[in-house]
């Protein structure tokens, strides 16, 4: 990407405490651009509940558009319990989406990696969640949550719900070899989930998948069936090195491997396709601790560094920023969700700040930062 030119990254906060943490990744963005020399502009719109309370739709026409011209989208959350009894097709997730489909994001990358210094938040024991270290490669547009038709239909106990798992060939070919490439530049590994023994979708994509293989012969395949991946994620989460999988399976698996990072507020991702890439952290708007201050920030900034690197081509500051957390949490810093008993914890921005004060010259003095 050219350095002199502008560029624009737009910015969703969307709901409960997605304006708190995205305020975070930005203020890092901004950072990071100014150290490249790179002119950011960032652009702030509404979307889920939001857009809902001032717009009457969760995904306004013009903020789809706006995401378009774009460089590349940092979303909060989307999700509202106010907004629960609305119809489906009015919710907030529906913002979500609708980006998706909007931006031609197919290929959705969760990395999970326990930093050591959090090795004690995890529920699993130490020694069988250390050096865990994956990449979660979720098809994004296909499967259960877009196929035709859908639906509920008819009266009392007659009636019926409807919904459609569908892939094609094509679909399932260019997710497998976004797998492989990362697969390449990793450990070599690609573990495809499927359900074969019984879906014909998994049947397709087990025959796809072993075919995209003949391509990489550097790079070991295995599969299992999607009930035994979700037991040995947890039974041995150190032997997965790229896990590849369909829409559905994907959303869980990557919700149960969080707890190997310490926790779902450690979780950032991208989302990446046809058009400009839309990153945004696992986590979702957390209502019941909206507006409190205390949301753990750090898969948004995450997220924000994996935005460097895939959209705005600035890897040596996408890895500072992945440092720069890394040396905080080293130093103890912890919020709510990752604190011990007796350890002091940050606020959202006191977390921010900690992350940023690491990001600054070696020479510049570095402290922890009180609770604010």
């Amino acid at each position: 990407m050219p350095r002199h030119r502008r560029c624009r990254v737009v910015l969703l906060p969307g709901d409960g405490i997605g304006p708190e943490v995205i305020a975070e990744a930005a203020a890092v963005l901004r950072d990071a651009a100014a150290r490249a020399g790179l002119p950011l502009e960032l652009e702030e719109h509404r979307v889920g509940g939001a857009a809902i309370d001032a717009d009457g739709e969760p995904l306004p026409a013009a903020v789809l558009e706006a995401a378009k011209r774009s460089d590349a989208v940092l979303l909060g959350a989307v999700g509202s319990p106010r907004h629960d009894a609305l119809p489906r097709d009015r919710r907030p997730e529906q913002a979500l989406l609708g980006l998706r489909r909007g931006l031609g994001v197919y290929a959705n990358l969760r990395p999970v990696k326990l930093h050591p210094a959090l090795i004690g938040a995890s529920p699993l024991r130490p020694e069988r969640v250390a050096g865990t270290d994956m990449l979660i490669v979720r098809e994004l547009t296909g499967g259960l949550y877009f196929g035709q038709p859908r639906g509920i239909q008819g009266e009392g106990d007659a009636r019926r719900a409807v919904n459609t798992m569908t892939y094609t060939v094509g679909e399932i070919r260019r997710i497998a070899r976004v797998a492989f490439e990362a697969a390449r530049r990793r450990r070599q590994k690609v573990t495809s989930v499927d359900k074969a023994n019984i879906l014909e979708t998994s049947i397709l994509w087990r025959e796809t998948v072993q075919a995209v293989a003949g391509d990489y012969p550097g790079v070991r395949l295995e599969h299992l069936y999607v009930d035994n991946a979700a037991m040995q994620l947890l039974a041995r989460p150190a032997d997965f090195d790229v896990v590849l999988t369909e829409n559905m399976f994907g959303d869980i698996l990557s919700d149960e491997a969080a707890m190997l990072a310490g926790g779902i507020g450690m979780l950032p991702s991208a989302s990446l396709g046809e058009g400009p890439g839309l990153y945004e952290p696992v986590h979702g708007s957390a209502p019941d601790i909206a507006g409190k201050g205390i949301a753990n920030p750090l898969a948004a900034i995450l997220s924000a560094a994996m935005l460097l690197r895939h959209s705005l081509e600035l890897p040596e500051e996408a890895d500072r920023v992945d440092a720069a957390v890394a040396q905080a949490l080293d130093d103890g810093a912890r919020t709510a969700d990752l604190a011990r008993q007796g350890v002091e914890v940050l606020t959202t921005r006191a977390m921010g700040d900690a992350v940023r004060e690491r990001l600054r010259p070696q020479s510049a003095a570095r402290t922890q930062g009180g609770t604010r």
